[in-house]
């Protein structure tokens, strides 16, 4: 197959490469991918999501990318390069996607620095743009994410949202090892198929199930600490880039309890919205935002209401709360990186009893230094029982340095519960 390039001189994924190339995704969010990448295949896409996790990964990501660039662009690239040199994947028919965010945040060039790093080696696999404002506009494209393609993705983000949510709730307390995994893999297995039909629509149907499952694992009644995780999206979420935090936690006897990824999703469509309010950016795309907010918003009271009405979980924060309750931190203007999205995370986590709060950091993350940190003290303020700490991940931040201070937090917290 002849390379087609694009205006850069970088080869493009072109419409007949749909039926010949894998597309390789790096690893985020694992229950969630599982899920998205089945929506990706119901539109003939064949995806796989990376699970390499080596030292060569930092090393590959450390030979391809300045060390003054952020650390989820160095473990993105890492990863790629690492599989592409790992013999699994035919480099003649393979492609990469990375996402871009388009705002205030160097993932938006990530791709840039991906071809760079492809350009002496593999200068034959194309990079594909995950975006929706716009970004790598080429008629020559092959991926195409159409409407109702964004909402059946926006769907898998719910059922993730809930299975990662009831496992972290189960796992803590299971009385069998390994029985919270058993109930999720099952409901992992069983969504994937769902979300290729149009029964994926049938939420309430499939919170219930899950919800009754879930409950029947036999669970210690013994109170665990409760522990937030909180900031920059892909150190939050990313096993690779928080060296398995919650894992961490759950061996160390505590409950991680970590927003949803819904929450972000809400974010980016209600500052596409207030962008247009507080600075006049009116596009032909901001009314579909606001539509598409008002559309999961309602999905995210539905699952509220769902996992009230059922009495045994705590369900997750309503974002038109966490909305309301940030103007006392900061302004919704500040939308840089996840800008106020953490200090209001943080916030809801105090006041709905959740203390203990980690705010992950990737070292080169300026914005999300700047207001996580910066808002850390203003959360204390208003909730002075409020444990933060702020956990810097890069490639020279040693694993047990960060599991030793956040054994510190720990260690504050226990005595704290001793004394209430």
């Amino acid at each position: 197959m002849d390379i087609e390039l694009g205006k850069d001189g970088y080869p493009i994924f072109t419409p007949e490469m749909k039926e010949t190339h894998t597309i390789l995704i790096p690893m985020m969010l694992p229950i969630h991918f599982q899920l998205l990448i089945s929506v990706f295949e119901a539109y003939g896409y064949h995806c796989v999501v990376l699970e390499n996790e080596s030292r060569a990964v930092v090393d590959e990501g450390l030979k391809n990318v300045h060390n003054d660039t952020c650390y989820p662009a160095l473990l993105c690239i890492g990863q790629f390069m690492d599989a592409l040199k790992s013999g699994k994947y035919d480099p003649n028919k393979v492609a990469l996607m990375l996402p871009q965010t388009g705002g205030g945040c160097r993932a938006s060039n990530y791709i840039h620095l991906l071809r760079k790093a492809l350009k002496d080696t593999f200068p034959q696999v194309p990079v594909i743009s995950l975006n929706f404002v716009g970004l790598e506009k080429d008629p020559r494209n092959g991926w195409h994410m159409s409407m109702p393609m964004i909402i059946r993705s926006l769907y898998s983000i719910i059922y993730g949202d809930m299975l990662q949510m009831l496992y972290n709730q189960c796992r803590a307390y299971e009385l069998v090892k390994g029985s919270s995994k058993k109930v999720l893999d099952k409901w992992v297995k069983k969504m994937i198929p769902i979300l290729r039909t149009k029964d994926y629509t049938n939420t309430k149907k499939y919170y219930k199930g899950m919800l009754e499952d879930f409950a029947k694992i036999e669970r210690s009644t013994v109170p665990r600490i409760r522990v937030g995780i909180v900031g920059e999206i892909y150190v939050k979420f990313s096993p690779l880039g928080n060296n398995h935090l919650e894992d961490f936690l759950i061996s160390e006897g505590c409950e991680p309890v970590v927003p949803s990824m819904l929450e972000f999703a809400l974010y980016y469509m209600v500052t596409k919205v207030n962008e247009s309010k507080l600075y006049g950016r009116r596009t032909a795309s901001t009314p579909v935002y606001h539509l598409l907010y008002k559309m999961f918003l309602a999905k995210q009271h539905e699952v509220i209401k769902v996992v009230k009405e059922h009495g045994v979980f705590v369900p997750p924060h309503d974002f038109v709360h966490l909305l309301h309750s940030v103007s006392q931190y900061i302004g919704l203007g500040v939308n840089m990186g996840e800008g106020w999205l953490i200090p209001a995370e943080m916030g809801a986590l105090a006041e709905s009893g959740t203390e203990n709060i980690i705010c992950t950091q990737p070292f080169g993350c300026l914005p999300n230094h700047i207001i996580a940190k910066g808002m850390s003290r203003a959360v204390k303020e208003r909730y002075p029982n409020a444990n933060i700490i702020a956990i810097d991940y890069d490639p020279g931040a040693t694993r047990v340095n960060q599991e030793n201070r956040i054994k510190l937090m720990l260690a504050n917290a226990r005595a704290a519960m001793e004394e209430s």
